[in-house]
């Protein structure tokens, strides 16, 4: 009987749920319908909470410390220091090089943010080096007459490499904030990264945070050109200075920001195309609660204006504003496409002021 009793509660289970699911309705509700909250509120509200387990984080932070003198040896043997682990690695990082790393100089590299110039980093690695060469030479040192931003990236690389005293221990140690950050997670800028760490005057530190970086390299560049020494450092710290320069989650940038965007993205396009947008902003603010501005009856107000001669002319401004994503189409509940101005009512009177003035 038990297990009868068993083989009905599950039957039941099963018949309820194809139930639901032929009776069930599908939400009508959209991602785009939350009530977000401006970003620059939740910022201000998040760096508002109170750290918690201070006490035990710094034990764990002056456990790390005790092992500069280790990574520092490391480092003099030719090996590279890969720190990871959940938390901000930068202020452990940047105090390491700071107390420990005294006797070389010591390049930063913010791999977090959104573009990275590796021919100005090459330059400015050339540079500290030749000057860390000529003091710490007693006799002159010959310099190529041409300059360092005048030479190529293999030049640059050659110098980094090069035999500039035998038996000296002279390096510069490079720094890099997030290796696998957005700037610096290309393939080409990887293998570059590996020929600059491989070179017999560099030395370099770096931290990761993503979960596949190590899908960034292959096994040459692990073991020979980085020669990585791998340490887990969970610091637990928040990422402020690394999160400052992506959007939040559920956030949705300030009015500010987006006003200042799409004016000087208008800036760029001609009067005309100015004034196609304005007819467009304008008919948004007087029709708040319609879905968008027919194609047509844009055309029709833009023509009578003289704004546009055809529809030919009327779709390349309406092209340049979808790929400058000003503008966007929709699909209105009678079939026919709208044009509507992904803008706040508050962003896109700031925009039309702006334009007037």
């Amino acid at each position: 009987m038990e297990a009868n009793d068993v083989d009905e509660e599950e039957f039941g289970f099963s018949r309820n749920y194809f139930l639901a699911k032929e009776s069930g309705k599908k939400s009508n509700r959209k991602l785009s319908e939350i009530d977000l909250v401006d970003e620059q509120e939740l910022r201000a509200a998040a760096s508002n909470i109170e750290p918690k387990h201070e006490k035990e984080i710094a034990v764990l932070i002056n456990s790390y410390r005790s092992l500069y003198p280790k990574w520092a040896f490391e480092l003099r043997c030719g090996f590279g220091l890969l720190m990871y682990g959940f938390g901000s690695k930068k202020a452990l990082i940047e105090d390491f090089a700071s107390t420990t790393l005294t006797e070389c100089a010591v390049v930063v590299i913010n791999g977090y943010l959104q573009s990275i110039n590796l021919k100005q980093v090459l330059i400015a690695l050339a540079e500290v080096l030749w000057d860390q060469l000529k003091t710490q030479r007693r006799t002159p040192l010959a310099k190529d007459q041409q300059p360092f931003n005048a030479r190529s990236v293999d030049d640059l690389l050659a110098f980094l490499d090069g035999p500039h005293m035998e038996g000296d221990g002279c390096f510069v140690c490079i720094v890099i904030h997030n290796i696998d950050g957005p700037g610096l997670r290309d393939s080409e800028t990887q293998q570059y990264l590996a020929k600059i760490a491989a070179c017999s005057h560099v030395r370099i530190v770096a931290s990761i945070d993503h979960v596949n970086a190590p899908l960034l390299w292959d096994k040459k560049m692990v073991h020979t050109q980085f020669n990585w020494c791998w340490y887990h450092v969970a610091t637990f710290a928040p990422y402020k200075v690394e999160g400052i320069f992506f959007p939040l989650i559920l956030a949705h940038g300030g009015t500010a920001q987006t006003v200042k965007t799409a004016s000087i993205v208008l800036q760029s396009l001609t009067p005309n195309a100015q004034s196609v947008f304005k007819v467009l902003a304008d008919h948004q603010l007087a029709h708040p609660d319609e879905e968008g501005m027919p194609v047509n009856e844009l055309y029709t107000i833009c023509r009578e204006r003289f704004l546009v001669s055809s529809q030919v002319t009327l779709n390349s401004h309406l092209t340049e504003f979808k790929d400058h994503e000003l503008v966007k189409t929709r699909r209105h509940s009678d079939g026919q496409d709208c044009l509507y101005i992904p803008l706040t009512t508050e962003a896109l009177e700031k925009v039309v002021s702006e334009m007037s003035q």
